[in-house]
């Protein structure tokens, strides 16, 4: 029983690792309305919007614009993820 804590402690401990070399990688992802600056953790650091869409008339397009720029950059962190996890050694790796 105590083994399986142990491991069970050492997994959490490898989670937090990922957790923090994640949140210190950021990535940008942009379209014509707006710049999405997102850490690894998927926090989104900064948003910029053109100006151009800051109109009444505008605001449909603009909320497709920020919502298909977030999918983008959830995409590019989760391939950096991937990516990172091989680095390490791959999930197998923080089995055992």
């Amino acid at each position: 029983m105590f083994n399986k804590l142990k491991q069970y402690n050492n997994l959490r401990k490898q989670a937090n690792t990922i957790k923090n070399v994640m949140a210190e990688e950021t990535i940008e992802a942009s379209n014509k309305a707006v710049k999405i600056v997102m850490d690894g953790n998927q926090a989104i650091k900064s948003l910029d919007i053109n100006t151009d869409f800051l109109s009444k008339d505008k605001k449909k397009e603009l909320e497709t614009e920020i919502t298909n720029c977030i999918a983008d950059a959830i995409k590019q962190v989760q391939r950096k993820m991937a990516m990172k996890m091989q680095q390490m050694g791959g999930l197998d790796n923080l089995l055992k």
